[in-house]
């Protein structure tokens, strides 16, 4: 493997750090579980789509500048780096846009895309339902045809932004009946839809970053089925192997804690070297998130020559939720009875470490990602 980069991506690093310097916010935004900061950080989306920075890798011509996927790690490499806002439609940037790539129809990527791209649809994903967890075969809401439409009923719980989002993606069951895989098809909502309720969650840090979200009776538009019908749940693999094997969580996020960490470190060295686990700690975590980096270059290595993301998507998961809790806790055992003070580094590592509770779950959890592990990589039983 060739680990050097070209005078073109040089370039277009060089191109992207002067963007981030000229317009990355001084000030951290409000967080965007909060009203305000959720317009903040949508206003901050505009000024990343108006350099085709939002979908990096998209065709110009949907919202994006047609960057490789090398380029797309340069560019996170840079925004993480430059310590720029976390992004805020993610769900759909991130996992519902290469989706749409890959099975939506013409008209669906010239009506979604664009305005995914600039933030004026904010995208939540509804996956897990009551009783269902992270067994996406599991889910029991439905959606039944009638005319050129689909009724929806049931409820969905755990929906990531949903509550400032204007649409949602997720599983339906449509063919009555059908068990587990079978029969399920995948669907785009639009939030304000009469029928629909939204109900806060709140989480670790009391603000509401996730909700519930219940159908009665609620008429889609066929047109927004995407993929076939009863074919939702070789879609919804699709959309989980992004978030789970490259796009949801480029390396630069840990690379980036890493150093942070490191630095905390250095900075107490003397008090941590009290306990050599704390040592041995931050040499796991800085070599972990250098390895994920590697890991995450071959990847894109691979799909450049035509590979697809498989299952080993959930080994991946499994390591950067893993290496999320390695980094925090290990802050929090370098500071100290510190962490509880009001200070700006004491509450970032704080607010990380309560973050990095939820990696295990969401994605997926690992439980279910060491199953798949098991019976579709190492051809155990079931």
């Amino acid at each position: 493997m060739d680990l050097h980069y070209t005078a073109e991506q040089h370039a277009f690093r060089a191109e992207v750090r002067a963007w981030m310097q000229a317009h990355v916010p001084r000030e951290a935004l409000p967080d965007y579980d909060t009203f305000e900061g959720f317009q903040a950080h949508r206003a901050w989306e505009k000024t990343l789509n108006s350099a085709g920075y939002a979908g990096i890798t998209w065709p110009e011509a949907l919202g994006g500048r047609g960057a490789s996927l090398i380029e797309w790690l340069i560019f996170e490499e840079e925004y993480w780096a430059a310590d720029a806002p976390l992004r805020l439609n993610q769900n759909g940037i991130f996992l519902l846009g290469p989706t749409l790539m890959e099975y939506g129809t013409p008209e669906q990527k010239a009506r979604f895309l664009p305005r995914m791209a600039a933030c004026d649809d904010m995208w939540a994903q509804a996956w897990s339902e009551p009783g269902a967890g992270s067994d996406m075969a599991a889910v029991r809401c439905t959606a039944e045809r009638d005319g050129d439409h689909y009724v929806l009923n049931g409820q969905k719980t755990w929906s990531t932004r949903a509550r400032w989002a204007d649409w949602v993606f997720g599983l339906f069951r449509t063919e009555a009946g059908s068990q587990r895989h079978h029969g399920l098809s995948y669907l785009l909502v639009p939030l304000d839809t009469p029928g629909v309720t939204l109900r806060p969650i709140r989480q670790l840090n009391g603000l509401a970053g996730f909700a519930e979200i219940f159908f009665d009776n609620v008429r889609v538009p066929a047109d927004c089925l995407l993929g076939g019908e009863g074919e939702g749940w070789h879609v919804a693999m699709a959309t989980a192997g992004f978030e789970r094997g490259l796009l949801l969580r480029s390396p630069a996020r840990y690379q980036q804690t890493a150093k942070r960490l490191l630095a905390l470190y250095l900075a107490n060295r003397e008090a941590a070297d009290r306990d050599p686990s704390i040592r041995d700690a931050v040499i796991r975590a800085v070599s972990g998130a250098e390895a994920y980096t590697l890991s995450t270059y071959r990847t894109v290595s691979m799909l450049a020559k035509g590979s697809k993301i498989g299952p080993e998507s959930s080994t991946n998961k499994i390591f950067w939720s893993e290496l999320d809790l390695l980094l925090h806790d290990t802050a929090l055992r370098i500071l100290g009875s510190r962490a509880e003070l009001d200070t700006p580094e004491a509450k970032r590592w704080m607010e990380g470490f309560m973050f990095a509770q939820a990696g295990p779950i969401y994605a997926g959890s690992n439980e279910i990602q060491r199953n798949i592990v098991a019976e579709r990589m190492l051809g155990m039983p079931r």
